[in-house]
């Protein structure tokens, strides 16, 4: 009688023990958060999203493992909503347009001239701001993914072959490489014919010949090393280029709180990190490529000519973007 006592406590103790190891192993549990992005990871939103990985396995004291996928290696830039939306991968970055699908409000940033300046960009841009939080919103509840941070990517500007681009006479019939439907409709107003692109294909694209020009930021054409086939770099300065790093938002409410605070934590930090430096980030480019290509700065009375042939951009968007839209745009006449 006392042996099979002993036995069932001894069994009990077992049972305890076992339940208690199972436990904490679950709870320091490795968890992997594969990333897909679109650049070199030498390029600064490659930087960012490292220093975010960083952040993100030590705070975490390496139970949250990120494994960053670059160079478009598993998704292209317009299918990596719909990848990290579905849990085909958990994490990834895109250009803001390529939410324009299910969201079409998300061009606003591409308004021509409506975010001229680094104040308007900061209003706009910055975690506070009423934009902000309806684009983010809207993202979530079309698409399953929930916004981590935005990644300022800088300026818009146009490469061309031959000739300069000073004026929207200059673009007239040229063929122009676009990466958002928004972008397309300013190129439909200066006279070209848009071309819509990923980034990874724009190098064999403008060496082959298949586009006269094309839209990009100042970081691009040095990380993607475009100075080696394209002549010129207009600094047009129209719009404002915002990429946004995603997770799947089922695989983030599945994480523990802790790991959710962590996670959101190390976004808003490397968000800052990168908006307070690429300003500096621009002007490294340009100086670091200068001997490369033809840099291309128009006037005042040039860019008056681009803002005039390209104002109805803003009421085509209110048309077909709809309520939300109209939206934007009030919020960004407030500014």
């Amino acid at each position: 009688m006392k042996k099979r006592k002993f036995l069932r406590v001894t069994a009990s103790i077992v049972m305890t023990l076992s339940i208690i190891f199972f436990m904490s192993a679950a709870a320091f549990a490795e968890i992997i958060i594969r990333v897909t992005l679109q650049l070199q990871e030498s390029h600064p939103l490659g930087e960012n999203l490292k220093s975010w990985k960083e952040i993100v396995e030590r705070d975490s004291n390496g139970q949250l493992k990120v494994q960053i996928f670059p160079s478009a290696q598993l998704f292209k830039d317009n299918f990596v909503g719909q990848a990290v939306g579905a849990g085909a991968v958990p994490m990834g970055t895109a250009s803001l347009s390529s939410f324009a699908g299910d969201v079409p409000a998300v061009d606003f940033v591409f308004l021509p001239f409506m975010m001229d300046s680094p104040a308007k960009i900061e209003a706009v841009t910055n975690v506070n701001s009423p934009i902000r939080k309806i684009i983010d919103t809207a993202i979530l509840e079309a698409t399953n993914n929930k916004v981590l941070w935005w990644q300022s990517y800088g300026r818009t500007v146009y490469l061309s072959n031959n000739t300069p681009f000073r004026t929207p006479g200059e673009i007239k019939g040229k063929k122009i490489r676009t990466f958002g439907r928004l972008l397309g409709w300013t190129v439909e107003a200066l006279g070209g014919a848009p071309t819509l692109m990923s980034g990874s294909r724009q190098f064999l694209a403008y060496q082959q010949g298949a586009v006269d020009g094309g839209v990009t930021g100042i970081t691009a054409v040095k990380s993607r090393k475009l100075y080696e086939v394209m002549d010129y770099l207009n600094l047009t300065y129209d719009s404002n280029i915002e990429f946004v790093a995603i997770m799947n938002n089922d695989f983030f409410e599945n994480l523990s709180l802790a790991h959710q605070d962590i996670i959101e934590k190390a976004s808003l930090i490397v968000e800052k990190q990168l908006r307070q430096k690429i300003t500096f980030l621009e002007e490294s480019a340009l100086e670091a490529i200068k001997d490369e290509i033809v840099i291309v700065e128009l006037s005042d009375e040039e860019r008056e000519q681009w803002r005039e042939a390209t104002k109805d951009v803003v009421t085509r968007f209110i048309n077909e973007g709809g309520p939300l839209a109209q939206d934007v745009v009030s919020l960004l006449n407030k500014l």
